[in-house]
């Protein structure tokens, strides 16, 4: 047995032993799509699609609507052949395909456009009735009609498919007496037209027409109660749609040879005047939206079943997951859309319901058959279906779904997505948990893998991003060390927070371990950051090590940042660290924080600046970052220059003042005359009230462990510094005249 877990949900119990007993093919599959195919549609309101566009617009639309069908059929059978198919049939698919999320956005709405079929069928049912009572309510009829038949499905779902097959008799038998029938119908005006100008527009009766083909979902939605679905679900929605098409092709032909368009407008049930023996169409138009309001009725709840148990719906509402008697029947979930069609049985008419229903299926085509392209594109070693379909098919019937839902409403289209994309989000803030792994990760592992190639290993500074890794330590002991790193790339750059762990204190199973809980310990804090941890006989050592070998490819971090090291018996390794990872052409990025002040009230930030190369433009660049970030946003930026008299400070105000305007970014420049004052005095005076101060760092040298500790001394009480060195050889100067 396998677990699957919600976040917010009990645990589902998945078998994974095929069944010994269920639906097979033709019962389960073939005859619930057939009997829904050939529906309320065909009889009622297919004489009405053929005087409003002709014989050949008629064509074009069952062609054309097929096609959309046929193509979401072949992307269902890849699915289905690749993985076992439990309940719940189209969200299953999607969800186990492309995730949670995006299954629940999809299911939801199939399930109402489930439940609302069957009020669909239930009115046609009802409208066909009073046609030949006349004397008897079409509202009371439907709402009877669909009370009966929820009471049915409640019954046994066994039963209901048994009296599917009398059904699928009577609407074989229609079809003959049809075919056979009178040729000299009385009120024959002319043969009607191969093409007319529509009292419709063409799109409004595609739509219409539309839900007479979607008949796929109700095989596909019985996928918890067949014995076999990934043999029985690709045969039987195939066979299906095949022989709708082949009726759908003959049967507009055979109207526009013995009716005009005026009589097949005015009368919905035309047939029954032009058949052999007239009551068979009743028989036909009753049995076959009964069978489809049953289908309907008996897909629906299974959704609704299985969004409840993967823990898609709220919490209050797990009890719609529960199951009844020895084939787990969902009569809860039935008795919800019982009251649910019921009241679009009050308030719905056919041609009202029938073009919402369009939009919802084909929503649930057209991610269907995305699952079907990407899977099939990124060739899985996990996505092996016995029945193959090239990817490309896939993303065509994708493309059919999504221009067919423009054409035949753009504002309907539009509030389908927000609606689908609401649902999407709202699951995703819930952060559902599964035990099943999704495509999701295929398509970034195939998008990185692309990305990764088409990165020069030359940097470009025109793209250029900070992409830093953080030698931090333990997280919760420097925070302020991730906290500056997520600031300063602010979700454009890449984050590593990395530790050095001792040789010998961990096994990699360990490490791994200890790697996932900092991640969720980051996730927690709102932290985007990869973590990496490695083993060492020293902290120096390790970190030279990530230096040297962290990365894939041209995808390296640029840009190193550590912690002030207060430590003096360790201050010559850490130069030296410092002197490596410069030679290694990275940043230097070193934070000395005020343990008191901390960021302060992040509202001025002063950069000390050297001029346009290196460590100038680099530290400008880093403030320019630092304050896109939500809590800095509203910090001035002073750009400090010292020099030694007013005539040089003059000349220098106007050029800086110049140059910084044509930078937009908001720089307030000061430039100071020292007049005999040492720069550290300045230094002091100038920055005491600033909540950040960047400051350049000298090339390393020989003597760079003494030039680190002059430094630390003269910066002794200021508020928190960063100290910088840029990598050598890189034009940050470009960055800032080409990027900002």
């Amino acid at each position: 047995m396998k677990l699957l877990f919600g976040r917010r949900s009990s645990p589902v119990v998945e078998p994974t032993q095929e069944k010994t007993s269920g639906l097979g093919t033709f019962g389960g599959v073939y005859t619930p799509s057939i009997l829904t195919i050939l529906g309320v549609i065909m009889y009622l309101r297919f004489g009405w699609v053929l005087g409003n566009v002709g014989l050949v617009g008629t064509l074009i639309i069952v062609t054309l609507s097929t096609s959309i069908t046929f193509l979401t059929a072949l992307s269902i059978s890849a699915i289905a052949t690749d993985r076992i198919v439990r309940a719940g049939g189209a969200y299953y698919m999607i969800s186990r395909s492309l995730g949670i999320e995006t299954g629940g956005a999809v299911g939801i709405p199939l399930y109402f456009a489930q439940a609302l079929s069957v009020a669909l069928y239930t009115i046609g049912f009802a409208e066909s009735v009073v046609q030949t009572f006349p004397q008897l309510n079409q509202l009371y009829v439907a709402l009877i009609t669909t009370i009966l038949v929820a009471i049915l499905a409640l019954t046994s779902a066994s039963l209901a498919i048994r009296i599917q097959y009398f059904i699928m008799a009577a609407i074989a038998l229609s079809l003959i007496a049809l075919l056979v029938g009178n040729h000299d119908y009385p009120y024959d005006v002319a043969n009607i037209e191969l093409w007319v100008t529509s009292k419709e527009s063409f799109w409004r009766v595609f739509a219409v027409f539309f839900p007479a083909v979607t008949g796929i979902m109700a095989g596909v939605n019985m996928s918890g109660d067949l014995r076999n679905p990934i043999r029985a679900i690709p045969i039987g929605t195939l066979a299906a749609v095949g022989t709708g098409y082949a009726i759908y092709i003959i049967l507009p032909i055979i109207l526009s040879m013995r009716v005009g368009g005026e009589a097949l407008i005015a009368n919905p049930l035309i047939m029954r005047q032009m058949a052999f023996w007239g009551p068979s169409i009743l028989l036909g138009v009753w049995g076959a939206t009964l069978s489809s309001a049953l289908g309907s009725i008996l897909g629906a709840p299974r959704i609704l079943q299985a969004l409840a148990r993967d823990g898609v719906l709220p919490r209050w509402m797990r009890f719609l997951g529960t199951g009844s008697g020895r084939d787990d029947e969902p009569r809860i979930g039935t008795a919800v859309t019982l009251g649910i069609a019921t009241a679009a049985v009050c308030l719905g008419q056919l041609d009202i319901i029938a073009p919402v229903l369009s939009m919802f299926f084909l929503t649930t085509y057209l991610v269907l058959n995305v699952a079907a392209a990407i899977e099939g594109f990124l060739q899985s070693p996990s996505f092996r279906p016995s029945f193959k379909v090239n990817w490309f098919l896939s993303l065509l019937g994708a493309l059919g779904c999504l221009i067919v839902m423009f054409l035949i409403n753009a504002f309907a289209t539009v509030a389908a997505a927000v609606i689908v994309l609401g649902v999407y989000l709202w699951l995703q803030q819930r952060e559902l948990r599964t035990a099943w792994g999704d495509v999701r990760r295929g398509i970034w592992m195939a998008l990185l893998r692309t990305g990764i190639f088409q990165i020069s290993h030359h940097p470009d500074p025109k793209n250029w991003r900070p992409h830093i890794l953080v030698l931090s330590g333990a997280p919760t002991k420097r925070w302020s060390l991730i906290e500056l790193a997520d600031a300063l790339t602010h979700n454009r750059g890449l984050v590593t927070v990395s530790s050095i762990l001792p040789s010998s204190s961990h096994s990699v199973a360990k490490q791994a371990q200890l790697e996932q809980t900092i991640s969720e310990y980051l996730e927690r804090r709102s932290v985007q950051a990869l973590v990496r941890l490695v083993t060492a006989p020293d902290p120096f050592t390790g970190a030279r090590q990530l230096v040297e070998t962290y990365g894939i490819g041209p995808l390296v971090p640029n840009t190193v940042l550590l912690g002030d090291n207060e430590t003096l018996s360790r201050r010559q390794p850490y130069c030296r660290l410092i002197t490596h990872i410069h030679q290694a052409k990275r940043n230097v990025v070193i934070l000395r924080e005020n343990r008191e002040q901390g960021f302060g009230s992040r509202q001025r930030i002063d950069v000390w600046w050297g001029g346009k190369q290196a460590n100038g433009s680099l530290m400008l660049l880093l403030a320019y970052l630092l304050r896109s970030d939500l809590k800095w946003q509203n910090a001035e930026i002073y750009l400090k220059l010292v020099l030694p008299n007013e005539i040089a400070a003059q000349a220098a105000r106007a050029n800086l003042s110049n140059w910084v305007k044509q930078l937009r970014i908001g720089v307030i420049c000061q430039v100071l005359v020292s007049q005999g004052r040492s720069f550290n005095a300045i230094l002091h005076e100038s920055s005491a009230d600033a909540d950040l101060i960047f400051m350049g760092m000298a090339t390393p040298d020989d003597k760079f462990t003494q030039y680190y500790e002059s430094l630390q001394q003269k910066t002794a009480g200021l508020p928190t510094i960063v100290f910088v060195l840029a990598a050598p050889g890189f034009a940050f100067h470009e960055v800032l005249s080409e990027d900002l």
